[in-house]
């Protein structure tokens, strides 16, 4: 059976902020494009509070598997997406659905912190933004990754930040 990569994918702030009230708290183009770029045409995984805050559903080009606990949840037209009772069963059904050997994590907090902490991720794909922010949800500690295989700076709409990718 082929190795597939599971990554995560986040903006965070300098002091891991992710979000408040399920809102992302800066606006950055350039980071929705890398995001568009790196999980088109892979499988996604997230959780129900991150698919509820999605503009669009599913996101195009993927396909999006939904982690909830909530047996009532139900998609409003079938086949949008795949639904998943656990991070771990949500793996399972990624790595049968994935065709190009990646497997991204999209969010939110919880979804990244049973990733990090069940040793399943390869790879972090990282947002940095500088500044100080209002949050309600954190990124989990990522200390463990410590090899920089990418990093480079950027200021645009007002924000600095840096696009780092890790190993461990």
């Amino acid at each position: 059976m082929k190795k597939i990569k599971i990554s995560i994918i986040a903006a965070i702030g300098k002091n891991r902020e992710l979000g408040k009230k399920g809102q992302i708290p800066w606006h950055i183009s350039e980071d929705f494009r890398r995001f568009r770029t790196l999980t088109s045409g892979h499988t996604v995984i997230m959780g129900r509070k991150t698919w509820e805050s999605l503009p669009v559903k599913p996101l195009p080009g993927r396909t999006n598997i939904i982690v909830t606990r909530d047996s009532a949840f139900s998609l409003a037209r079938p086949g949008l997406a795949r639904l998943a009772g656990s991070f771990e069963g949500a793996i399972e059904i990624a790595k049968k659905a994935e065709r190009n050997n990646e497997i991204f994590i999209i969010g939110g907090g919880q979804i990244y912190q049973q990733a990090i902490q069940k040793g399943l991720v390869d790879k972090l794909y990282l947002t940095i933004v500088e500044g100080n922010f209002k949050a309600d949800t954190f990124f989990p500690d990522y200390s463990q990754f410590k090899k920089i295989v990418f990093e480079e700076s950027h200021e645009s709409e007002g924000y600095k930040y840096k696009f780092v990718n890790l190993e461990k």
